[in-house]
C-alpha cells in the first residue's frame, strides 16, 4: 500500500484518499467522538447541582444566556444562536414562561413570528448566574487559560464539521413555537 502525504503534511492512502491512521483507528479510547461524549456528560454533571437552586436545566439555562444578551429574540433566533430544533426548543420556553422568567408573545410586525423576553424576574435571575462561571471553572479544577484554549479548539471542531457538512439547525417555516 502507497501512501503519499496530503496538502497539511497528513499521510494518506492513493486507493481511498483518507488520512492513514498509524494503530489501531477503532480503539474507542482514540474516538473523538467518545471523548466528546463523555466530557460532555461529565461537565454537564458539574452544573447541575449549580443550576439546580436557580431552578434551571442546563439547556434552559442556555436559552436564559441568550435572552440575558439579548431580548426579545425570535424563536428563530433562540433556534439558530442555540443549534436546538423546534420541538426541543418549544417544552423548554414553555418550561421558563410558566417558571415565570420569560415571556412568549407574537410579534406585532409579523404575526408568523414568535419573540420571547424576559420577565422582571428573569432579568433579576441573571445576577445569581454571575456566580455560575466561576463556580464551573472552580470545580474542574483546571485555569481560565486552559479553558479558553479548549472552547478555542471545540469552536474550531464545529467549524470543521460544518465545513464536511453537518448543517446547522434552522427554524421551520412560521416557527409558532
Amino acid at each position: 500500500m502507497e501512501i503519499t502525504a496530503d496538502a497539511a503534511g497528513q499521510a494518506e492512502t492513493p486507493e481511498t484518499g483518507l488520512p492513514e491512521i498509524p494503530g489501531d483507528p477503532l480503539a474507542l479510547e482514540r474516538q473523538v467522538c467518545f471523548a466528546l461524549s463523555v466530557a460532555a456528560r461529565s461537565v454537564l454533571s458539574i452544573y447541575r447541582p449549580i443550576l439546580e437552586p436557580m431552578g434551571l436545566t442546563h439547556p434552559q439555562y442556555l436559552v436564559m444566556l441568550a435572552l440575558w444578551g439579548k431580548s426579545p429574540l425570535a424563536v428563530k433566533e433562540l433556534i439558530e444562536m442555540l443549534q436546538l430544533d423546534g420541538p426541543t426548543l418549544s417544552p423548554l420556553l414553555k418550561r421558563l414562561e410558566a417558571a415565570g422568567l420569560v415571556t412568549r408573545a407574537r410579534d406585532p410586525e409579523d404575526e408568523r413570528q414568535l419573540r420571547i423576553g424576559l420577565t422582571l424576574q428573569g432579568r433579576a435571575l441573571r445576577e445569581q448566574a454571575l456566580n455560575v462561571p466561576p463556580s464551573v471553572v472552580a470545580k474542574l479544577g483546571m485555569s481560565l487559560g486552559d479553558l479558553e484554549e479548549l472552547h478555542k479548539g471545540l469552536t474550531i471542531l464545529n467549524d470543521a464539521a460544518r465545513r464536511a457538512g453537518v448543517k446547522p439547525l434552522t427554524a421551520p417555516a412560521g416557527n409558532g413555537i
